[in-house]
């Protein structure tokens, strides 16, 4: 039989779990975190597989796909032709030479994105790749600039 002092004196490693079995918020089992090089339990099982077992799996998965298997028949479609990370996009872009070309620059971001030639994701892509711009441009500016008060001073 159980004492009641044997009930509430929990082993050291588990003092700081609540009385649901969970630790608190902010209070972790680990504290240390998951060790370096330590691999993840999909990694190494897939590196244990031998090419008999990758054929036996490819053929399991396709004679699913082939029984009406939705899950099957996406996964080897998403390897034949993955989704899209992005594309090509069609409108013109002027050249941005100074600041205020930055201006006209998303101006006509703009305009592709309300005329649907762009997405608005696409869109926010594109205006960060333009604000890059616009930053080397500034960049080359405040060189030049400093150029000149360097030769005036000298």
């Amino acid at each position: 039989m159980v004492t009641q002092r044997q009930a509430t004196a929990a082993p050291a490693k588990n003092r700081a779990k609540t009385g649901s079995g969970r630790f608190p918020k902010g209070k972790s089992g680990n504290p240390a975190g998951r060790k370096p090089g330590s691999l993840n339990k999909r990694t190494l099982v897939l590196e244990h597989m031998t090419d008999d077992d990758r054929a036996a799996l490819v053929a399991k998965v396709i004679g699913q796909a082939k029984r009406g298997c939705r899950p099957s028949q996406k996964m080897i479609l998403d390897r034949i032709e993955p989704p899209r990370k992005g594309r090509a996009a069609r409108f013109a872009l002027p050249p941005i030479a100074s600041i205020s070309d930055v201006i006209t620059a998303l101006a006509a971001v703009t305009a592709a994105m309300a005329a649907g030639q762009v997405s608005p994701a696409e869109a926010v892509e594109i205006a960060s790749v333009i604000e890059l711009q616009r930053r080397a441009v500034e960049n080359l500016d405040l060189e030049t600039r400093l150029n000149a008060l360097e030769e005036r001073f000298k």
